[in-house]
């Protein structure tokens, strides 16, 4: 059984990475800021409709059994390597 999202088709080009973490942009509507990265934390903006799909959500449980609602760097935390958010990313895209 598939699961499909339609923004997550689309989703890798609008994917976005800022250089620096303490480097601050302006978050689009329909998008949200997450820090990416075990040692050194990368700045992702990725659309809203992530939150809905089923591996995203088991990085959210991971993020929450990590840091609980108290996250350091004041936006959400995902607590993986770089490579492996955006192998998430492009597995999703093929669902």
């Amino acid at each position: 059984m598939g699961f499909r999202l339609p923004r997550i088709v689309t989703a890798k080009p609008s994917l976005k990475r800022t250089l620096s973490s303490s480097e601050t942009s302006v978050v689009p509507k329909g998008h949200f800021a997450v820090y990416v990265g075990e040692a050194e934390k990368k700045r992702f903006v990725v659309p809203i409709s992530f939150l809905n799909h089923p591996s995203f959500q088991n990085l959210l449980s991971l993020a929450e059994e990590e840091y609980g609602f108290n996250h350091a760097m004041g936006a959400l935390t995902i607590p993986c390597s770089e490579e492996a958010f955006l192998d998430l990313i492009s597995s999703s895209q093929s669902s």
